[in-house]
């Protein structure tokens, strides 16, 4: 087996700025603490026959595998969840700098990782859909497939735009382009992302909202905080749905 190589070196190559300081190239808590963690489990890989692909499809299970661990009741079943998003995350770093360090790069392995996302997103919600209909109605089931049927258009909406730019022969837009024409659009735009509320429409933030209601949760004695969370998630990602739409089609992405 090959050395290690050094992690200024590994560092130069696998976690390029223009990444990591993109607006929507990168997760928060890629930048906060998951890149240090990734970064030294990369500098092992490297030195295997793991592919790319092979981690690819290793965080493809874990983000699927959280949604059936909300299915186990209490808080063992949410912390489950949290811990598989969190490995979802950690191997959603490393596959790509992995493939970075041996130059296998593949549309494979970017075709995946974009399908991961959609499938582990969706999982978790119906996973808490079907955790908050516990003994109770199926509509809790409903709330959970609603909030997973919005974020995966809310992902799609986006990743459409570079379908549609790429049929019309356009480059891929930059962070500019994003801007939406309207002021007011742009005034509403600044005071969500201020909130930060979009962020519970993603996996991450949501496992980790998840456990903490379901603390909330052990100390009540039912599963009521965890029901008004799955319905608070499903209101707010048609709201974003619909905001996203709007975004979309009143900036210059598809011009």
């Amino acid at each position: 087996m090959t050395s290690a190589p050094a992690l200024a070196e590994l560092r130069e190559v696998c976690q390029p700025n223009a990444k990591l300081q993109s607006r929507n190239g990168e997760h928060w808590a890629g930048r906060l603490y998951m890149r240090r963690i990734s970064l030294r489990t990369t500098r092992q890989l490297v030195r295997t026959r793991v592919t790319p692909d092979q981690l690819t499809w290793t965080m493809v299970v874990c983000g699927v595998a959280s949604g059936f661990a909300l299915l186990i009741p209490g808080l063992a079943g949410a912390l489950l969840a949290a811990v598989l998003f969190q490995l979802f995350l950690l191997f959603d770093c490393v596959d790509g700098e992995v493939a970075r360090w041996k130059g296998q790069n593949s549309a494979t392995g970017i075709y995946v990782d974009r399908l991961g996302a959609y499938l582990a997103d969706a999982a978790l919600m119906i996973g808490a859909g079907f955790r908050a209909a516990r003994g109770a109605s199926d509509l809790w089931v409903s709330a959970g497939l609603a909030a997973a049927l919005g974020i995966v258009l809310l992902k799609a909406s986006t990743d459409l735009v570079d379908v549609a730019r790429y049929r019309r022969g356009l480059p891929l837009a930059d962070d500019e382009a994003t801007r939406p024409r309207s002021a007011g659009l742009a005034s509403a735009r600044r005071l969500a992302s201020a909130f930060k509320i979009h962020r519970i429409t993603n996996g991450i933030e949501a496992s980790l909202v998840l456990l903490a209601v379901a603390v909330v949760d052990l100390f009540m004695g039912s599963i009521e905080a965890t029901r008004m969370t799955v319905l608070a998630i499903a209101v707010i990602t048609w709201v974003m749905v619909v905001a996203h739409l709007a975004s979309i089609l009143s900036s210059s992405r598809l011009r």
